[in-house]
């Protein structure tokens, strides 16, 4: 049942927003040199990497000076990367990773290599699932790249307090995965992001 609601609201998403992705392509092709398209390699169900597909919202090449983005601070986002960042529209570029079947609109999210290198083993059941374009972490940490963005230490405080509150958002999902907290949670994003 869910991977047919993934199906169809993706395909209904996909053709709704058609003339906005659009109008983003070409602000994007012509504010910076490169594709409309950033695809980076994460971290999918059983421990398999798959490219991403996100909209381009930084420079080309800027995963070159660290994985982590620093909120304002990060001079690397473009200036249409800031407007579809902050309403999160490079995200709904992921639905063709939902279609392809790779990706669920509901689950954890997927995480880069170099960081499930350090999950521990009961850390490694967020993979037992798909990983998703929003979940209970996504809402909670909405604005993580501010709260990156005002440590002296992004990396660290992501690794020490933020990845583990995130796996234990995404564990809370998967002990109760069934089609109510997965519309649930489509509605608390739609709202945070209306908000």
């Amino acid at each position: 049942m869910i991977r047919f609601c993934d199906i169809l609201i993706s395909i209904c998403l996909l053709l709704l927003l058609s003339p906005l992705f659009l109008i983003l392509f070409i602000a994007i092709y012509i504010e910076s040199k490169g594709g409309v398209f950033y695809m980076q390699p994460r971290v999918g169900k059983n421990n398999k990497d798959f490219k991403l597909f996100k909209l381009r919202s930084m420079v080309v090449e800027a995963e070159r000076n660290g994985l982590l983005t620093i909120g304002d601070k990060d001079s690397r986002i473009t200036k249409v990367g800031y407007f579809i960042r902050k309403y999160k529209l490079d995200e709904f570029a992921q639905l063709i990773n939902v279609i392809k079947g790779e990706m669920s609109i509901v689950g954890p999210r997927p995480e880069v290599r170099k960081y499930v290198d350090m999950y521990s083993k009961e850390q490694m059941i967020v993979l037992s699932v798909k990983p998703g374009i929003t979940d209970y972490a996504s809402i909670e940490f909405f604005d993580e790249n501010i709260i990156l963005g005002e440590s002296d230490n992004p990396e660290k405080t992501y690794i020490e307090e933020i990845m583990p509150l995130k796996i234990e958002l995404n564990k809370k999902y998967i002990k109760d995965i069934n089609i109510l907290s997965y519309f649930k949670i489509i509605i608390l994003t739609i709202i945070k992001i209306l908000k």
